[in-house]
């Protein structure tokens, strides 16, 4: 009789022990994938944040080497920012640069990152940015950031 006892502890887990281990790693799931999204949402918003600051101080760079303000790809072009954001898209974010028309090239230009997908559990921000040549950083959460938007501290 002992062996027969034996072999049954041998035969693995139940079907109701199995059910319940799923059931636990999904409930975890639940609970834990949320908030990786709203941390990948955050660190987008983080980075278009830095990427803003970085064309506005580029624009500074390229207006006093080149005489007037420029766009991403004549930026890139110069070297003064990277391929990525010379490309218009990073981290979730589409950003562009113009000059002033005209004479105000010299004097003018605004940036904007606006985010890939703004709603869903795939969005990849919720705030657009604006920049111009006041460095000053502003966001809107309900439409294109312009120069009357809140500015980030």
């Amino acid at each position: 009789m002992k062996k027969g006892k034996n072999k049954k502890k041998n035969q693995g887990f139940s079907l109701i022990e199995l059910l319940i281990v799923v059931a636990i790693i999904l409930i975890i799931a639940a609970i834990a994938i949320p908030n990786l999204l709203r941390a990948r949402r955050s660190a987008n918003e983080g980075s278009a944040t830095a990427s803003m600051r970085t064309i506005g101080s580029g624009e500074l760079l390229y207006r006093s080497t080149q005489g007037a303000f420029g766009t991403l790809a004549q930026l890139q072009a110069d070297s003064i920012i990277d391929n990525v954001l010379g490309s218009g898209t990073k981290s979730g974010y589409s950003f562009t640069a113009a000059a002033g028309a005209g004479a105000l090239s010299a004097t003018e230009f605004d940036s904007r990152g606006t985010p890939l997908s703004s709603t869903g559990a795939t969005a990849t921000g919720l705030r657009n940015f604006f920049v111009d040549a006041t460095q000053v950083v502003r966001f809107s959460t309900t439409a294109a950031a312009s120069s009357t938007s809140s500015a980030i501290d």
